[in-house]
C-alpha cells in the first residue's frame, strides 16, 4: 500500500470547511480521496509523493495530459494581456472558427463555462426553436448537473419500470421536470418511435451521447442514430448530440465517425485545454435563437467568464495540436489495451468485458450481453469486484474512475500502454484472489 498520510490529513482538514470535505462528488473515495500535487505528461504525483499513470485525465478532459508545452505557452503569453474582459476577443473568434471547421453539423458556435452549461443551453435552444417543452433522453446517461438532464441517471430495478420511468436523481426534483423528460433505453429505435407516437407534438428534442459513459460506454449503432434523426425530424423535433466526452473519439468527433449530423452539438472538456469550458454548436437557423441583433433573442445567454481569453487560447493550442495522427495514435493504444484486457478476462475465467472506442474504454464485470444501461447495471457482486479492481489499480500506480472508466492521453507511449495493461492484469488477478 502507498503512504497516503498527507492525503488523509488534508481530507480531515477539508471536512471543516466543505461538506464531506468535498467539492466534486466524482473524486470522493473511501476512506478519503487522493490529493493531487502536480502532473507531467501522462503522470500525476500526489501530495505523498506517489506517482500514477493517469488514465482518467480529469474525467476525460486532459487529452494531452499535463504540462503540455504549446498550451502552457499560449496561456503564459495571454496572462499579462488580461484574463477576462467585458468584451469579446480575437481568440474567441479563432477558436470558434477552428471548432466549426471540425464539426460536420455546425455552422455556428457559442461558448459557455462547462459541459453542464452547454447541455443546459442546448436543451433550452431546442425548446426556443420548436416552442415545445419536452425532451427525450437515454436511461442512465450522464449529461451534467442540470435537473432535466439528470432524470433517470441512476435509476435501478426498484424504480426503473417496465418502460423506463422518469426518476429523480437529486432529492427535491420538481415533478414538472420529470413530466417533461421522456426516458428511453439506448440503441432501441422502437422506443424512440413509441415516445414520438405518444408525445411527438410536445417534444423539442432528443438528447443523446453517441457513446454514453455512465450508461455503459456502449457505441451507438449507426442505423439507430440515423433512424433517431429521421423520427425526430419527421415530428419537427431536433437532435442534440452531447459530445462533451465523445468529441475525443476522432478529429471530427463522434458525428464524424458515425457520419450522422445532429441539429445541435454540445461540447466541453478537451476544447478548453484544461480550463473551464463548454460550447453549443449547430445549424445557423437553430443557433439564431441566440442572435441579439434584432432585439431580445428567443434565448438570451451570457456569462461573466464565458469565452475568457485564457480558456480560448488554451483551447486553440490544444485543439491545433490534436491532429489526425493524434487520433490514430490514441486508437492504437486503446485497441491494444481493450484487446489485452478481454484476453485476460477470458484467460482468468472472469465474467466481464472491456468496451469502448478510441481513447476510451470501460470494464464491466457482467456476463450479460452489453447493450444498454440495464444490461450493465452492477449488482452487489459486480460492485464489490469494481471496488477491489479500482483499489488494486491505485496500489499499482494507475489512476482511473472508480466505476471502471479509462481515458488515454497523447503523451502515452507503447511502453506506457504495456505498463497500464500489466497493472490491469494484476488487478484482475486480485479480483480472482478475493473471490
Amino acid at each position: 500500500m502507498q503512504n497516503l498520510q498527507n492525503s488523509a490529513a488534508l481530507y480531515e482538514r477539508a471536512k471543516a470547511s466543505m461538506p464531506g470535505g468535498n467539492t466534486r462528488t466524482t473524486v470522493y473515495m473511501e476512506p478519503h480521496p487522493i490529493y493531487a500535487e502536480r502532473g507531467d505528461g501522462c503522470r500525476m504525483w500526489d501530495v505523498d509523493g506517489n506517482v500514477y499513470i493517469d488514465c482518467i485525465n480529469n474525467f476525460t478532459s486532459m487529452i494531452h495530459g499535463y504540462n503540455h508545452a504549446e498550451t502552457n505557452a499560449a496561456v503564459v503569453s495571454q496572462l499579462p494581456k488580461g484574463t477576462a474582459f467585458g468584451a469579446p476577443t480575437l481568440s474567441e473568434v479563432e477558436l470558434a472558427e477552428l471548432l466549426v471547421g471540425r464539426l460536420p453539423s455546425a455552422d455556428q458556435i457559442r461558448f459557455a463555462n462547462s459541459g453542464t452549461e452547454a447541455v443546459m443551453m442546448g436543451i433550452k435552444a431546442a425548446r426556443a426553436f420548436t416552442n415545445r417543452p419536452k425532451i427525450v433522453k437515454i436511461e442512465g446517461a450522464y449529461h451534467g448537473t442540470y435537473d432535466y438532464s439528470e432524470v433517470s441517471l441512476d435509476s435501478g430495478p426498484a424504480n426503473w419500470g417496465q418502460d423506463p420511468a422518469s426518476t429523480a436523481y437529486a432529492r427535491g426534483t420538481p415533478t414538472g421536470v420529470l413530466n417533461d423528460v421522456i426516458v428511453v433505453p439506448f440503441n432501441d429505435i422502437e422506443a424512440i418511435k413509441a415516445a414520438f407516437a405518444a408525445h411527438g407534438e410536445e417534444i423539442a428534442g432528443v438528447l443523446i451521447d453517441p457513446m454514453p459513459n455512465r450508461a455503459g460506454l456502449i457505441p451507438a449503432r449507426k442505423e439507430y442514430l440515423e433512424g433517431l434523426v429521421d423520427v425526430a425530424h419527421a415530428a419537427g423535433a431536433l437532435v442534440i448530440f452531447d459530445e462533451v466526452i465523445s468529441f475525443r473519439l476522432s478529429y471530427r468527433g463522434a458525428q464524424g465517425l458515425w457520419g450522422v449530423k445532429p441539429d445541435i452539438t454540445v461540447l466541453g472538456k478537451i476544447i478548453g485545454g484544461g480550463y473551464p469550458v463548454g460550447a453549443i454548436a449547430g445549424r445557423a437557423d437553430v443557433m439564431a435563437v441566440f442572435d441579439p441583433t434584432k432585439g431580445k433573442p428567443a434565448l438570451p445567454h451570457g456569462g461573466t467568464f464565458t469565452a475568457n481569453p485564457i480558456t480560448m487560447v488554451a483551447g486553440i493550442a490544444t485543439m491545433s495540436a490534436l491532429t489526425e495522427e493524434s487520433f490514430v495514435h490514441l486508437e492504437r493504444l486503446g485497441d491494444t489495451i481493450r484487446n489485452g484486457v478481454n484476453t485476460a478476462l477470458e484467460e482468468k475465467e472472469i465474467t466481464g468485458s472491456c468496451v469502448g472506442l478510441g481513447s476510451l474504454f470501460k470494464i464491466h464485470f457482467t456476463g450479460n450481453p452489453v447493450t444498454d444501461y440495464r444490461s450493465v447495471y452492477p449488482g452487489p457482486e459486480e460492485r464489490r469486484k469494481l471496488e477491489v479492481f479500482h483499489k488494486s489499480l491505485l496500489t499499482r500506480g494507475i489512476l482511473a474512475a472508480s466505476y471502471g472508466l479509462f481515458a488515454l492521453s497523447t503523451p502515452m507511449t507503447d511502453t506506457d500502454a504495456c505498463e497500464i495493461l500489466d497493472a490491469l492484469k494484476g488487478a484482475l488477478s486480485d479480483v480472482v484472489a478475493q473471490g
